[in-house]
């Protein structure tokens, strides 16, 4: 296999990765001031996350960074063109991740009423800016003879784009919904898993009717497999939430998301951004990678790392395992 592919592929990891893990902490945060209708319910929905959210967003960081190093013409096409959209995400992460550090730091209801908000806003924005992203890239967009993009803003909110965006949303907030009732208690527990079934039904559904129209601008046999186990995995997740089993439900969940992310990688290769304009202005894995030298290097430098990083990530998980109890947080 050659190295082009093989860092394709593991940039494809990366980012699915990033979206099954960060998945459930945008989840939550669209959902914690909905479900938690006190402050100690808000504080236990958001509490599962706390130990976990910055570490998962090391997967987008280290993703950006492997795109950059392996494959050069296709991060400054991408970051060049989608600018807004990635601005837009970053403001939002950074609003977020301030928000959930901040919330607790003086007792008052409006304080933490303005950070929940803002928790909310750098929640969603970012769960539908990523499938917005994902669905231009997969589908192209309008690139010249260097590899320049050639469109604006509104070219990237084609219905196809927006589609993908309404798909991620409801994928996450019903990832996170599971994730809420695999990790609380009581109450919260059944309101989030009863809120996981209702967003599971909008979920299958712009899920599926999102995969069909993918196949329809690219696909083959790998991406269309992927395709369809992936709403083979969403539906036995919902089934096992309506049956209280949450530990298999965020399974389902989960294998739905990094799947259809998958089947979206798998229906790009080998291209890595398509022209719908010049086809000589098309990114494949070919044109736009680094020289052979660097993709060695890095795939010795990636071969003795990444163990140590799943060891870490996978050893936070095991120590933070345990449910949040409502009843263990403070009420004022």
């Amino acid at each position: 296999m050659e190295l082009t592919t093989v860092w394709f592929g593991l940039i494809a990891i990366l980012f699915t990765g990033y979206f099954i893990l960060e998945g459930f902490d945008f989840g939550v945060g669209v959902l914690a001031r909905l479900i938690g209708r006190t402050e100690p319910e808000r504080r236990a929905a958001l509490s599962t996350i706390g130990p976990v959210w910055d570490g998962n967003e090391v997967w987008l960081i280290t993703a950006g960074g492997a795109m950059f190093a392996a494959f050069p013409e296709w991060y400054a096409t991408l970051f060049s063109g989608f600018y807004l959209p990635l601005l837009l995400i970053l403001i939002a992460l950074i609003l977020r991740g301030v928000a959930l550090e901040y919330r607790d730091k003086r007792p008052e209801t409006q304080w933490r009423t303005r950070w929940d908000n803002a928790i909310l806003a750098g929640s969603v924005i970012p769960a539908a800016l990523w499938g917005v992203a994902f669905a231009n890239i997969v589908a192209g967009v309008p690139l010249d003879a260097d590899h320049e993009y050639t469109g604006t803003l509104t070219t990237l909110l084609n219905p196809y784009a927006l589609l993908g965006g309404a798909t991620t949303t409801a994928l996450f907030i019903t990832h996170g919904a599971v994730f809420l009732a695999l990790k609380t208690t009581d109450d919260l527990r059944h309101r989030a898993r009863r809120v996981a079934g209702w967003t599971g039904l909008a979920a299958v559904a712009l899920a599926g009717a999102f995969l069909a129209w993918t196949l329809t601008i690219r696909a083959n046999p790998t991406a269309v497999a992927l395709a369809v186990t992936a709403a083979l995995a969403l539906a036995a997740g919902l089934a096992a939430n309506q049956v209280r089993r949450e530990g298999w439900a965020f399974t389902g969940t989960a294998a739905a998301i990094g799947l259809a992310v998958a089947a979206l990688f798998a229906a790009l290769f080998p291209t890595v951004l398509p022209s719908t304009t010049d086809p000589a202005g098309t990114l494949t894995a070919t044109n736009a990678a680094s020289t052979p030298y660097t993709l060695t290097i890095m795939t010795w430098v990636a071969a003795a790392l990444t163990p140590v990083v799943l060891l870490y990530q996978g050893w936070t998980y095991w120590i933070f395992r345990r449910r949040v109890s409502v009843t263990d947080q403070p009420s004022h």
